[in-house]
């Protein structure tokens, strides 16, 4: 059984307007999701957005950035624990079966993913929400998320190679293996690179402020433009200068 790991509620967009966070509907391939989000952004009246996908997220994210080279939608990625290949998870010959599959056994798949061991109470804690949320998911969205995520695809680098992107990832035990990240890092060799020693899975809930430090240093190079997404009032440079240090960013990273 190949790896798998579903983020069914994060996929967050950033513009001028406050973050918002969307639980998209069933899909059941990539161009049909891409479609439905170009309305969605329609629907809001943005012109360009900056992006935050973690796991599948970011790779739908990658996915609208390609669907949309032509007349750009996305100003910037933050891809988080994210793969740009589906068949890294060895599950492309079964992705137009999961319809079928009841809830139970498409439940005990994704949690075969999460972590077993030992973790500190944080983490535990975000562990213990997210199986709350894959509770609450009917065998529709389960089997719909899980499709998209293993649908034989994989992302057209040369279509999005002028977005800015920042790749952030874990050190520890997470669903994405060491040869995806490295993947990531091949096709977006001048991407910012953000290193969590800790987070797992889930490190948006589990590490959230660390998450939301690196998401922040990001932004931080579209303050002045059309497209600045945080307000200078929140937060001041020498704050992220003293933050910076307290993370230990190498160079890369900034």
């Amino acid at each position: 059984m190949g790896e798998i790991k579903v983020s069914p509620d994060y996929n967050w967009f950033r513009s001028t307007v406050p973050l918002k966070k969307l639980q998209y509907p069933v899909y059941w391939d990539h161009l049909e999701f891409c479609d439905g989000f170009r309305k969605l952004l329609d629907h809001l009246q943005l012109d360009k957005v900056h992006l935050f996908g973690a796991s599948l997220g970011g790779f739908l994210a990658q996915k609208f950035a390609e669907y949309t080279h032509k007349s750009p939608r996305v100003h910037s990625l933050i891809l988080c624990n994210s793969f740009s290949d589906t068949s890294i998870f060895n599950q492309t010959w079964t992705a137009n079966s999961f319809w079928l599959m009841p809830s139970f056994m498409l439940k005990k798949i994704v949690l075969g993913n999460f972590s077993s061991g030992p973790v500190d109470p944080v983490m535990a804690d975000a562990i213990d929400f997210m199986v709350d949320r894959l509770e609450s998911l009917g065998q529709s969205e389960l089997a719909s998320r899980l499709t998209l995520n293993c649908q034989n695809s994989y992302v057209e680098p040369h279509k999005i190679r002028d977005i800015p992107v920042t790749i952030m990832d874990v050190f520890d035990q997470s669903a994405l293996s060491t040869e995806a990240k490295e993947e990531m890092y091949k096709l977006y060799p001048n991407a910012r690179r953000a290193h969590l020693k800790t987070g797992g899975n889930f490190p948006y809930l589990c590490r959230s402020a660390e998450v939301n430090l690196y998401v922040q240093i990001h932004l931080l190079q579209f303050h002045g433009t059309k497209y600045a997404a945080i307000d200078p009032s929140m937060v001041s440079a020498e704050e992220l200068e003293v933050q910076k240090g307290n993370l230990g960013l190498s160079q890369e990273e900034q």
